[in-house]
């Protein structure tokens, strides 16, 4: 059992059931506790809400918050963190809150995005 972190992605591929769904299924099942940057509720709402409907991208985000531990808020410390973090792997903003939030709470990210290819702590579904 782990304490995870999940990329926009991962949860994406869970709730469409993608080919990778049932592998994100069997991640959060066993996990020991999910945190959830609050970027990340952001980017699933916003393609939800997009590609389907603003009530399908709140069913999501209720979702992801009943299995979470609890949302990471963006704070002045995290954002530095997250910066440096950007900078010395050379990963977009999103991307470095998300990586920045797994350090900060001890946790494996689990994501299919290819920006994080080679980062300790990640597990590249």
């Amino acid at each position: 059992m782990k304490t995870l972190v999940i990329d926009s992605s991962g949860w994406l591929e869970y709730f469409i059931g993608g080919r990778h769904a049932k592998t994100y299924l069997k991640h959060i099942e066993s996990a020991k506790a999910i945190w959830l940057p609050a970027i990340v509720l952001y980017e699933v709402y916003k393609k939800f809400a997009q590609e389907k409907s603003e009530s399908e991208g709140l069913l999501a985000i209720t979702q992801m918050e009943q299995q979470s531990k609890g949302v990471v808020v963006l704070d002045e410390r995290l954002a530095l963190f997250a910066a440096d973090t950007s900078l010395r792997h050379k990963l977009p903003m999103a991307d470095a809150i998300i990586y920045a939030t797994a350090l900060e709470k001890e946790a494996v990210l689990l994501t299919s995005d290819r920006h994080f290819k080679g980062l300790k702590n990640v597990v590249l579904i």
